[in-house]
């Protein structure tokens, strides 16, 4: 038997796709989240979630090359939880 637990995966009405999943992070990472979503709020002149600053985050990143490979393994790399880039404008 699978021990594994699938995320739900939903289908969206513009041809997107919804993954909810759960993830660790950093209280640093936390606040990073926090900061972009008050400076997305800012900009749209509304409220916005952590999970809207989260997607805005990665819709707005060029996408990795499918080609690329992999980042050279860190001295770090068997953490189970790797930390976010930095967001623009923050120290």
């Amino acid at each position: 038997m699978n021990d594994r637990v699938t995320p739900p995966m939903h289908a969206l009405p513009d041809g997107e796709a919804e993954i909810a999943l759960v993830i660790r992070l950093p209280w640093e990472d936390v606040a990073r989240l926090g900061q972009e979503a008050a400076r997305l709020a800012s900009q749209t002149q509304r409220p916005v979630t952590l999970d809207e600053a989260v997607s805005h985050r990665l819709r707005s990143r060029p996408a990795a090359a499918a080609h690329a490979k992999p980042a050279e393994q860190s001295p770090t790399a068997g953490s189970p939880v790797s930390t976010l880039p930095r967001l623009s404008g923050t120290a």
